[in-house]
């Protein structure tokens, strides 16, 4: 199972590399376009209805510099700074975007084959170092392996034993210029996490008591939540590496 890049990731990364005058408009579009038709924006300056490209430049008029992404998940705001109307906003989607130095955060929301996003004010914020999300991460898959090892998970779930024997196999995603190289493996290999955990709770039924299955969900939160500070990390150019 290969997921694609969510919505936020997809403006974070190349609208700041639009920001940056790494990649043209026709390039944003076309990566943020992916699997849509259009996207509208509304709540900038009181215009209703923007379209992504507008409302990118009137957030680069607001001051924005760079947009970060974040994936915030309940008991763990990670990415976000406030005010509570973004937080649960946010929180409602999973997702968002921060226009880092304008003061705005965009949530999204599919509707059919198009996105609609709204704005909202967003206060300063704290992203996870990308190092310390990296090693994070790995000592969450080393625990999350052995965990799963000891509650048998080649029995109820061979497809996640799979997984985590091979680490290695993983969705290489394309970045625009500009993405540290250790970003875009960070985001890989963060997505990866959130797959296996996907993967091994997709079945409750494979497990023979109501004990087993909070010792599953037990050895996998720490495993997720991991897996979301390395994708805020990967995705938030304002906490990236110098270089």
């Amino acid at each position: 199972m290969t997921t694609p890049l969510a919505v936020s990731a997809r403006v974070a990364w190349w609208g700041t590399a639009w920001l940056r005058g790494h990649v043209v408009a026709d390039q944003l579009l076309d990566a943020v376009l992916e699997d849509s038709v259009a996207h509208v924006v509304s709540g900038i300056d009181g215009v209703d209805g923007d379209s992504i490209l507008g409302a990118l430049a009137r957030l680069r008029a607001l001051g924005a510099h760079a947009f970060g992404a974040t994936f915030p998940a309940e008991g763990d705001l990670v990415g976000l700074g406030g005010p509570a109307e973004f937080n649960r906003a946010a929180l409602e989607v999973g997702e968002g975007v921060v226009a880092v130095g304008a003061g705005i955060g965009l949530t999204p929301r599919a509707v059919g084959p198009a996105y609609e996003w709204v704005a909202h004010l967003a206060a300063p914020r704290q992203v996870p170092d990308v190092g310390e999300a990296d090693r994070a991460l790995r000592a969450a898959l080393l625990h999350a392996s052995e965990d799963l090892a000891a509650l048998e998970v080649a029995k109820w779930r061979p497809e996640v034993a799979d997984r985590l024997l091979n680490l290695r196999h993983r969705t290489t995603y394309v970045a625009p210029p500009g993405v540290p190289d250790r970003c875009i493996d960070l985001a890989a290999r963060g997505q990866q996490a959130l797959e296996i955990v996907e993967i091994a709770l997709e079945d409750d039924g494979g497990a023979l008591s109501v004990v087993e299955i909070e010792q599953r969900r037990a050895a996998l939160v720490p495993l997720e939540r991991a897996g979301r500070r390395a994708l805020v990390a990967a995705f938030s150019p304002e906490g990236w590496p110098p270089g």
